[in-house]
């Protein structure tokens, strides 16, 4: 098996690298950071989302395994102390693999289009001031936004900003995008749909600027400042991201762990 390790740089999760080094050895592991079957992640959501990016142009070849090093992360099925555990079962179980829905960014500017996949979100707001935008979906015009942003989000990446702006979490099994307002302007002469939407797989919006505006771009930790963008189209990616799982870990009951109080229930 060949593999890599993300960690997130923090002395925690160099040591527990150097573990998993040591354990993947001695099952006989390969590390190759170029080109690995298995991607681990040490430390918590966003290392995995910076490991996700660093693989991003071999998606279809790698699979994502997280653990996390503090609280419990959405995207990590291990915790710290269980690295043993987790090289053995690499070592002697069947790979299962699942697959979540990305979203797929193609930001068009004076300068030519520029392209980005999306594990958990896309977000678009306006530096200076209330963000115009006519959003169109399928082609034809569906509002005119003005407000501080727009969020666009995969099902994975509902329960992250998506899920502060009041939209729904999404099952990763749904291939969809889902499109979420940050506080938009509503009274008797603005108007937008205050809601979120969902767009399913085939579907796209396109976010066109209808202002000279500066607008800040984040593709998951990605952040991009311009002054030119004229459009943005956001859809479904044709690919998919993997996760190698060696032990189930229901999606809902990720969101119960990660939101619900336990005590409560």
């Amino acid at each position: 098996m060949k593999y890599a390790v993300i960690d997130r740089g923090d002395s925690i999760s160099q040591s527990l690298a150097e573990q998993f080094h040591t354990l993947a050895a001695e099952r006989g592991f390969n590390r190759n950071d170029d080109a690995p079957e298995i991607v681990v992640s040490i430390g918590g959501d966003g290392t995995l989302l910076q490991a996700f990016h660093k693989y991003v142009d071999r998606i279809m070849d790698v699979a994502f395994v997280g653990v996390h090093t503090g609280h419990l992360g959405f995207y990590a099925d291990w915790q710290k102390n269980e690295l043993p555990e987790l090289v053995a079962l690499m070592a002697e179980k069947e790979l299962s693999i699942v697959r979540y829905p990305l979203a797929e960014i193609e930001v068009e500017t004076t300068e030519g289009k520029f392209h980005y996949m999306a594990l958990n979100e896309f977000t678009l707001k306006g530096v200076d001031g209330t963000l115009v935008a006519q959003i169109n979906v399928n082609d034809e015009p569906f509002e005119m936004f003005r407000g501080d942003g727009i969020v666009i989000s995969t099902p994975s990446g509902s329960t992250a900003y998506n899920k502060s702006v009041g939209g729904a979490i999404v099952h990763p099994s749904i291939a969809s995008i889902q499109i979420a307002e940050i506080a938009s302007i509503n009274n008797r002469v603005f108007r937008t749909l205050g809601s979120s939407l969902l767009l399913p797989q085939h579907h796209h919006c396109d976010i066109i600027s209808k202002k000279n505006q500066r607008m800040l771009l984040t593709i998951d930790q990605l952040s991009i400042l311009r002054s030119d963008i004229l459009s943005i189209r956001c859809n479904v990616s044709s690919r998919k991201v993997s996760f190698a799982r060696y032990r189930p870990f229901p999606f809902w009951n990720r969101v119960r762990d990660a939101f619900v109080d336990m005590h409560e229930v």
